[in-house]
């Protein structure tokens, strides 16, 4: 998306404002909206099935449990995620968070887009899957699963399923600080430290394109 940061985040709030939503329309002194009226606000960039669109840089959700959807969206409403003056589309993400109101909103938004029938996502990212292979039982596995399904009494969310292009994005923010860093959430944190064992963008896509061959069209 073309224009400065600050023209993106205006951007997004102009988005949330026009479809109807946010603080902006009163709901602090009217009924609370329907979770189908707060997802309008997600759809305008992640579509209408939580599929994604690549060309806004909005990944699919579909793979996501209800609980880490719910914590992210947690994350960004508390500027957790999202407030590192690099990580311009977290900025943007955090923008639309901030429009969608309090907790139990949030929660009932990640419990729907969780239900949402999965979408398997293109693949685009191309590597070497034997190296990619062995980096990913060294390094994710053991929180994330044998098959990248995820582990919920980990908080490790699935893997497989999630758009390739979005998994190599947050890898390298993960190792170069962009998330994770001060101010974190201790689970980023974490993955951090694990992100930073990959010694280069060739290891990262590598370990991103095994994932992927892990992913079972339906």
């Amino acid at each position: 998306m073309p224009g400065s940061t600050g023209n993106r985040l205006r951007l997004v709030k102009m988005i949330v404002l026009i479809c109807g939503l946010g603080p902006a329309t009163g709901w602090a002194q009217k009924e609370a909206p329907g979770v189908e009226q707060v997802f309008a606000t997600c759809a305008v960039c992640h579509g209408q099935r939580a599929e994604g669109k690549r060309a806004l840089q909005a990944p699919g959700l579909t793979a996501l449990s209800a609980a880490y959807i719910a914590r992210q969206l947690r994350n960004f409403a508390a500027g957790t995620r999202g407030a590192h003056p690099e990580d311009t589309h977290g900025a943007q993400m955090a923008a639309a968070v901030s429009q969608l109101g309090e907790g139990p909103v949030l929660e009932r938004l990640a419990t729907y887009i969780a239900a949402l029938p999965a979408v398997t996502p293109e693949a685009t990212v191309s590597g070497d899957l034997k190296r990619g292979k062995d980096f990913y039982s060294m390094v994710c596995g053991s929180c994330h699963g044998p098959a990248a399904e995820g582990n919920v009494k980990l908080q490790a969310p699935a893997l497989a399923g999630t758009d390739d292009w979005y998994l190599v994005r947050q890898l390298e923010h993960f190792r170069a600080g962009i998330r994770g860093g001060e101010g974190a959430d201790a689970l980023d944190v974490q993955m951090r430290s694990m992100a930073q064992i990959l010694p280069d963008t060739a290891a990262v896509h590598n370990v991103v394109a095994y994932i992927q061959s892990l992913v079972v069209s339906p």
